[in-house]
């Protein structure tokens, strides 16, 4: 008797997910470095909120995120607790959410992947899922950006060039 064994190919591996997502962070700290100073945090269009703030909401999802899912902890989300004064402040700020991301990215096991989580106590999906809404977000809010930064006269990255 012959059997056949169904052999699934995995579509991109945890580290090519974290790759995918510092990529699109690289994109879009080059964005943050592109706004003047004052325009960062004063400038915006049809009542959307300055891209600094925007920026702040990144940092304040991603690792703290992360950091949540490894440790099964769901507390509220918090954008308050991050308050920058300068693009230095948000930049020094975005570096060191990028190196957490790293760091608890890769305390998450390939079964934790498919595990439903109530992110921030309110957001309950798969943890794939998640994390990939917070691609979803930041590219959102880097679209934001690059309006903004052409309404400056300024021409943005190409959307393409992630590293």
């Amino acid at each position: 008797m012959t059997t056949t064994a169904t052999i699934t190919k995995q579509f991109m591996t945890s580290q090519q997910l974290l790759e995918h997502w510092q990529g699109h962070r690289n994109l879009t700290r080059r964005v943050i470095e592109m706004f003047p100073e004052k325009e960062l945090f004063e400038f915006s269009v049809g009542g959307m909120r300055p891209f600094a703030k925007l920026a702040v909401e990144l940092i304040s999802i991603g690792g703290p995120a992360l950091k949540g899912i490894v440790n099964k902890n769901m507390e509220a989300y918090n954008e308050e607790a991050f308050n920058p004064k300068t693009k230095e402040d948000i930049l020094r700020k975005w570096d060191e959410e990028t190196e957490i991301i790293n760091q608890y990215f890769g305390e998450i096991s390939e079964e934790r992947f498919q595990e439903t989580f109530k992110l921030f106590g309110q957001y309950e999906f798969p943890v794939y899922q998640n994390i990939l809404y917070f691609v979803d977000n930041e590219i959102h809010h880097r679209g934001q950006g690059y309006v903004y930064l052409r309404a400056l006269g300024i021409e943005p990255p190409f959307f393409w060039e992630r590293f």
